[in-house]
């Protein structure tokens, strides 16, 4: 009845329908897609080499620890007013969740001791040990040279002209001088109400100065800004969770440390940025962004939970690393005095 008051046949409604529903649907389709070429870096972007030249020089190395001048050395010294001292590393054995393929192996050898042998008159006995291992398992530090974008890494070096099966020739962790320096932490865990905050969870500028206002400091030119997650507390508990997810910076926040001038970012999780990056499928851009294009350093697997209890947010930070020769990131054991 309704198809001949129209005095259209059903054929044409049905055509006319499926026309005006084919073309919401494209116009959907349109948006959508717009949408998801705007998130996506631009041709221009992704061919953007305006990064490959340091600030520091052509023949720079080193990165962001250029800017630990001896004033700021000496201002960071001043920091300390009770002498206690915090040790940052998680200590480490063949249990400790690692990064996808990393493993660590330690074994005791007593060369020449077998079956209860000694050596000389005054029966001389000593242990020895070997490690087959990874050397980004546990607390370490991550050099400039780890991360690159293309095989493209800091300072415009690229990876057919320095990298061998043998170790890097350039960027290598060997170069970095020890950092002595102001350390800052930020308890993400007050500021979000959480023991631990939650995997997926980005931290945002505005995340960041809230907790600066609230332990009542400021960043400033040559910090070591480290992040308390409590994602420490999954270890042994559900290694799972705790090496498929994690909170922390997401690029907005990494742009806006990198400016005001940190040398080192990291904190209590294994990659010290949120995990996986929320809305793309990108494999850490705030490692490529930090390490790559401004050359500052990523402090993995910090222990902060003591100095988190203490309040004591700022800290002389001291650092001076094992010098692998060729190796982009190595175990440390850093130490906060405050």
């Amino acid at each position: 009845m309704k198809y001949r008051e129209s005095g259209r046949s059903p054929l044409a409604l049905s055509t006319a329908g499926g026309f005006m529903w084919g073309k919401q649907l494209l116009t959907k389709i349109f948006i959508l897609a717009g949408m998801t070429f705007a998130a996506l870096p631009s041709p221009a972007q992704q061919n953007d080499t305006s990064w490959y030249t340091s600030p520091y020089g052509a023949n720079d190395e080193i990165g962001a620890v250029n800017l630990l001048t001896p004033e700021v050395v000496r201002e960071a010294v001043k920091l300390v007013k009770t002498g206690k001292t915090y040790p940052l590393a998680m200590p480490i054995d063949k249990n400790l969740p690692a990064f996808r393929h990393r493993s660590f192996h330690l074994y005791n050898i007593q060369p020449g001791e077998q079956g209860g042998n000694t050596l000389g008159p005054n029966k001389f006995s000593f242990n020895d040990e070997l490690v087959t291992a990874w050397t980004g398992v546990g607390t370490q530090l991550n050099g400039i040279g780890h991360i690159g974008i293309d095989n493209v890494y800091y300072n415009g070096n690229k990876a057919a002209d320095f990298v061998t099966v043998e170790g890097v020739r350039k960027l290598g962790i060997e170069k970095v001088p020890p950092m002595v320096t102001r350390g800052v932490v930020l308890d993400m865990t007050a500021h979000y109400g959480k023991k631990t905050v939650p995997g997926g969870t980005e931290f945002t500028v505005a995340d960041i100065q809230a907790v600066l206002k609230k332990e009542g400091i400021t960043l400033r030119k040559g910090d070591v800004v480290l992040f308390n997650t409590g994602w420490l507390e999954l270890i042994g508990k559900d290694n799972k969770q705790f090496l498929e997810v994690e909170p922390g910076i997401g690029m907005e926040a990494a742009k806006w440390l990198a400016d005001q001038g940190i040398v080192a970012f990291g904190g209590d999780t294994w990659a010290s940025e949120v995990y996986p990056n929320p809305g793309t499928k990108a494999e850490f851009p705030v490692n490529q962004f930090m390490l790559a294009k401004r050359g500052i350093y990523n402090l993995e697997l910090i222990d902060s939970r003591a100095l988190v209890q203490d309040k004591a947010w700022e800290f002389l930070f001291v650092l001076g690393q094992p010098l692998y020769v060729g190796s982009t990131q190595v175990n440390i054991n850093p130490v906060a005095i405050h």
